[in-house]
């Protein structure tokens, strides 16, 4: 309130300050909530840059791969290391794909945590295409906000108005 006219702070037609707030999404703020200013930009620069951070990565591993075949361990060894990287990718991108429209639970994600680091590649894929469509977990956040801002508008809706003022029945 303003302490000079008492009136509100927030203008006319703004959002309930005393209601439910957006998430902020990593890269995105609550920008995905009306796709402000700068949304698609952020979803054009978080495409790019993990699809950027992924070739990185496998020219990484290409490099680490190298260094197995100079200093001749085996086949077996090599064979293992790229499916062992295929696995545990495919895995991370299914895990992270999922991730985006479901909240994971704690416990699992704490004991994939290693899985997870080491298909990091999947990881950045998924991300990449998932904000082609949209900013990544942008769908289970917009489900979770419209089903708070609804439990608000019904809560706030019973206790509107002055209750010392009801009519009796006589």
């Amino acid at each position: 309130m303003s302490a000079e006219n008492g009136t509100p702070d927030t203008p006319a037609g703004s959002p309930d300050p005393t209601g439910p707030r957006p998430e902020p999404l990593r890269f995105f703020g609550t920008t995905w909530v009306d796709h402000g200013i700068g949304y698609t930009a952020r979803r054009v620069a978080v495409s790019a840059g993990s699809l950027v951070l992924a070739a990185a990565s496998c020219s990484v591993l290409r490099i680490a791969y190298q260094g197995l075949q100079l200093s001749d361990v085996g086949g077996f060894v090599e064979l293992l290391m790229v499916v062992m990287f295929t696995v545990c990718s495919a895995l991370a991108f299914r895990h992270t794909w999922s991730g985006f429209t479901s909240r994971p639970d704690p416990e699992r994600q704490a004991s994939l945590r290693g899985l997870l680091a080491i298909g990091f590649i999947g990881s950045l894929l998924a991300y990449f295409c998932r904000s082609l469509t949209e900013a990544p977990g942008e769908k289970l956040h917009r489900a979770e906000y419209e089903q708070a801002r609804a439990r608000h508008a019904k809560r706030t809706a019973r206790r509107s108005g002055n209750p010392t003022r009801k009519r009796r029945r006589s």
